[in-house]
């Protein structure tokens, strides 16, 4: 069964889980303009009644949860955030504290899985922040916060076991891959 181009659209931001720029999803799903707000506009319809809405920007579109789940949500997040982080989550928070910070795509190479629940996780609980890639303003890097340092139970992040080591490992592998990539 092929899909429609809204119920695209609905996957593409669902797997994002974040805000995803309207130029990559007309790219992506080989959309005119037109076409775009004909899809977001059928996919917002159907979403009426449901526990997500659409949340657009000039330039950005993002699948969230509907105001009217708000209650809901904040206890399921609560309940989640009382569980231990889980190995996924402590690999993605190391990684981007021995290397000071990572993007999405540096952390998914060295694990070699898909990172989004473990930085959504690691989000939610201030354990890491967004912040804007210097060399490149269309990327975000994440980065650990104080209360992450806490959470390993070190005053900074040079107290960790093997820090210099595994830094510098970290940084060999990553000048590897930028080796190995094509331009």
């Amino acid at each position: 069964m092929e899909l429609t181009t809204p119920a695209l659209l609905e996957a593409v931001l669902f797997s994002s889980g974040e805000a995803v720029p309207k130029k990559k999803i007309i790219e992506l799903l080989s959309l005119a303009p037109p076409q775009l707000l004909e899809a977001v506009e059928v996919l917002r319809t159907a979403l009426k009644g449901h526990g997500l809405i659409l949340v657009e920007t000039e330039t950005e579109i993002e699948l969230r949860t509907a105001p009217g789940a708000s209650d809901i949500v904040a206890q399921y997040r609560e309940s989640e955030l009382s569980r231990d982080i889980g190995k996924a989550s402590l690999e993605t928070l190391a990684m981007i504290v021995y290397k000071g910070s990572a993007s999405r795509s540096d952390i998914d190479w060295v694990r070699g899985v898909n990172s989004a629940a473990a930085l959504r996780s690691l989000t939610l609980r201030g354990l890491i922040e967004k912040t804007e890639d210097p060399d490149d303003k269309r990327k975000v890097r994440y980065l650990a916060t104080v209360e992450a340092l806490a959470h390993l139970g070190v005053d900074s992040k040079k107290s960790l076991p093997r820090y210099n080591e595994f830094s510098k490992t970290l940084e060999e592998q990553e000048q590897t891959f930028i080796g190995n990539t094509p331009v």
